[in-house]
């Protein structure tokens, strides 16, 4: 079984690599429960705002319909399948690591109490003042900090703030963003609170990799080349393999064992973000789940009985399923995707020059995610990408060369959405008689 929010490009993914390896597949998704079967891909309608009675649910279906493992996508997903896992046998993450991954200020907390390098935090209901807090001596954890709400990814809602001024606007920006239809529908407890924490200089890594039988596998050190310094926090390139020392390397293999350990990760996978400076390894967020989107066509891998290569979703059905994974090997050749950021506001209209990317010597594919009409708004309250770059070479500076030459190809025409004026003053000359 696949759990999802969405039956978008992650799912088709993952449901098309078991179909490959030859297992039916039934989907578990957030669809809505009074109509029937809306999107007709025949998913087991879930609430994962309430992962026990998601949980409850699976574990029904399972009475009918036997499951040999579940594979969980995105944040929201991970405690329901964590409690089904737990009642059904299969091999997943704790329930207890899946909630702690899901709530950055609970993560924090162990991270911190695990002796690891963790930035000064403290939470704020929604319904504070943030003029109040100024007026109190400013927040806790000092200037600069970073705003954030404690469940969203993606660096969505994600703010850097200097001084008074900026933290009270951003903190109403987050507000805002919190109380949004998108985000309120989704009913999470944790939407009432965002984080405020000390901002970390340096550069940031992404590591995507899983944990099996409670050993850790690294399978991937992607770094980040464009500075992420703020306001905003918007990703672009992950290239593999990092060019970071090997010592630096270990450095980070061994404070993920140890974020692992205090998180109380087990079984599946798991994705990565750090930040490194001279003071050491920073862990900014450790998810039960893997590398969101479409940027697993960045990987692939080797895996003892496969002749060819397999791709990142292969490898965690086969994990799920409880399957030995610990042998496989990231191929030898540079690999990395561009996600290419919502530049500003607006309605979509069309991409030039495509096929001239897709041209560029080292690209492997351009895909334009976006369809036209659709509107467009950039971080931090945005969540999505105009598309993705995908690009393999010979070396990780050939890789990222040839990413930001292939954009510099595509041109992205979006138009200004005109604003909705909703003239509330009737003419009296219209007024039935």
């Amino acid at each position: 079984m696949i759990l999802c929010s969405t039956t978008g490009f992650q799912t088709r993914a993952f449901a098309a690599a078991a179909r490959a390896m030859g297992l039916e597949v039934a989907l578990g998704s957030d669809r809505c429960h009074v109509l029937e079967d809306p999107w007709q891909d025949g998913a087991l309608p879930l609430r994962f705002e309430n992962p026990e009675g998601s949980a409850r649910a699976i574990v029904e279906y399972a009475r009918s319909h036997p499951l040999a493992g579940i594979v969980a996508l995105g944040d929201r997903t991970a405690p329901a399948a964590a409690r089904a896992c737990a009642t059904l046998g299969l091999p997943f993450h704790s329930p207890a690591a899946t909630d702690a991954a899901r709530d950055k200020y609970l993560s924090r907390e162990r991270l911190r109490a695990a002796g690891l390098n963790i930035p000064a935090f403290d939470r704020y209901e929604l319904a504070c003042n943030p003029r109040d807090i100024i007026g109190e001596g400013g927040p806790s954890v000092g200037f600069p900090c970073v705003l954030k709400p404690v469940a969203l990814s993606a660096s969505r809602g994600v703010i850097r703030t200097n001084n008074p001024k900026e933290f009270v606007a951003a903190f109403e920006r987050i507000v805002a963003l919190l109380s949004s239809p998108d985000v309120q529908v989704l009913r999470e407890k944790t939407s009432g609170y965002l984080q405020a924490e000390a901002y970390i200089e340096g550069s940031e890594i992404a590591v995507e990799g899983l944990v099996e039988q409670g050993q850790m596998k690294i399978l991937a050190v992607f770094d980040k080349p464009d500075p992420l310094e703020g306001p905003f926090f918007e990703e672009t390139i992950y290239v593999t393999p990092s060019r970071l020392p090997a010592a630096k390397q270990r450095d980070i293999e061994e404070t993920l064992n140890r974020a692992i350990t205090a998180l109380g990760f087990f079984h599946g996978p798991f994705h990565a973000e750090l930040r490194l400076n001279r003071r050491g390894v920073w862990p900014l967020e450790v998810a039960a789940r893997a590398i969101g989107g479409l940027c697993s066509r960045a990987l692939r891998f080797s895996l003892p009985g496969h002749a060819a290569t397999v791709s990142l979703e292969r490898l965690l059905i086969e994990l799920a399923l409880g399957r030995q994974v610990s042998e496989a090997r990231r191929e030898e050749a540079a690999a990395g995707v561009m996600m290419i950021p919502v530049e500003k506001a607006g309605i979509y209209e069309e991409t030039d020059g495509v096929e001239k990317a897709r041209r560029t010597p080292g690209v492997e594919d351009v895909v334009i995610t976006v369809i036209p009409k659709q509107r467009l708004t950039p971080l931090p309250e945005g969540s999505c990408y105009l598309g993705f770059i995908f690009a393999r070479d010979e070396s990780p500076v050939r890789v990222e060369r040839t990413l930001r030459a292939a954009r510099r190809r595509l041109a992205f025409r979006i138009t200004p959405a005109l604003p909705v004026i909703l003239n509330h003053q009737a003419d009296p000359s219209s007024k039935r008689r």
